[in-house]
């Protein structure tokens, strides 16, 4: 309405109600986020957009900006691919597998090239070993002790 340049990223799921009834739903991949097109001048209009809270900053006060291709990458991507938000995982950081032999334990993500491989030690023998597992297995751990 206000002729602000816009993109809002959905994917597609689908719930269970309470009643037992299915939906499908659509939901931003980035919860919280929106992709704009403006000039820097322009973020007052934005801002005063109900529910805005502020413009995404990047180094030296220009706002983050994400390359065109990355936009256009995501508006093809996501209508030929089943997309769905995953926390984000860097290396070194600590995560819980979440399914499968390993489910309960939690490590340390050391590579994330093809699949991510992740330590984990058996604290009673003094002993680590590393498991190649899925991103959609694994769950960041804040704070959490390990297993």
């Amino acid at each position: 309405m206000r002729g602000i340049e816009h993109y809002l990223p959905l994917y597609r799921t689908q719930r269970k109600w309470s009643d037992g009834s299915r939906v499908t739903l659509d939901l931003p991949l980035f919860p919280g986020y929106i992709f704009i097109c403006i000039q820097w001048a322009q973020r007052v209009p934005v801002l005063e957009v109900p529910g805005v809270l502020a413009v995404v900053g990047g180094t030296g006060g220009e706002p983050a900006s994400l390359p065109a291709s990355e936009i256009d990458t995501l508006r093809s991507g996501l209508s030929e691919r089943n997309a769905q938000p995953h926390p984000l995982l860097k290396v070194g950081q600590r995560a819980r597998i979440r399914s499968g032999a390993f489910a309960g334990m939690a490590g340390v993500v050391v590579r994330m090239k093809y699949s991510f491989r992740v330590v984990l030690t058996l604290d009673s023998i003094m002993q680590s070993f590393a498991v190649e597992v899925d991103g959609e297995e694994l769950e960041p751990l804040n704070g959490v002790g390990l297993r």
